[in-house]
């Protein structure tokens, strides 16, 4: 039975490796559907719980959900062949693109498929930050702190961690907050 389990996550990591175009953010909606549709892994709300664990830790957010998810299936086994079979395709596909690019990069129907390809990944990374705004932004706060966290970003040198870090104080002083207004009303 684990072995089921085992090859189930490396096949569908493999191909979600494989057939995402646009990096880890546009793998979001598809991972998503899959976890949560398909094959019943996580309910929505756990699945946008993984999606911000996942892209506030370092690295790439495709290989921390691979990992994540992987590990919550069939713990470190699960995690490390996730984490391969969504590590696998890239691999493979970059050095085919290396030699070719080497080889035919000023090609002009190259140079097209690639502004295809970028387009096609702004597409699944819009798709991908709707999906999660729709789940996330529930009340006026999130909708403000999500809005003002762009804001921060975009508009000072202020260090993303340093973001990160300033809402999820501003998150836990919030729920203190309401805990103890809630304590005062009953």
């Amino acid at each position: 039975m684990w072995t089921v389990i085992v090859l189930e996550l490396f096949i569908t990591f493999f191909k979600l490796g494989l057939f995402t175009i646009g990096g880890g953010v546009a793998m979001i909606p598809i991972l998503q559907n899959i976890a949560v549709n398909e094959k019943k892994w996580f309910t929505a709300e756990e699945a946008l719980d993984v999606i911000s664990v996942c892209q506030s830790l370092p690295g790439v957010i495709a290989i921390n959900m691979a990992t994540y998810v992987g590990f919550k299936r069939k713990g470190l086994l699960g995690s490390l062949v996730s984490t391969v079979g969504v590590v696998l395709p890239s691999f493979v596909v970059i050095i085919l693109v290396a030699k070719g690019l080497s080889a035919f990069g000023d090609n002009p129907y190259v140079m097209g498929a690639l502004g295809g390809l970028r387009a096609a990944a702004m597409g699944l990374v819009m798709i991908a930050v709707y999906s999660i705004a729709k789940g996330v932004i529930k009340d006026w706060f999130s909708g403000i702190s999500s809005l003002a966290g762009i804001l921060l970003i975009e508009f000072t040198n202020m260090s993303v961690v340093l973001i990160v870090l300033l809402f999820l104080v501003t998150g836990i002083l919030r729920s203190l907050w309401n805990t103890r207004r809630e304590g005062v009303l009953k």
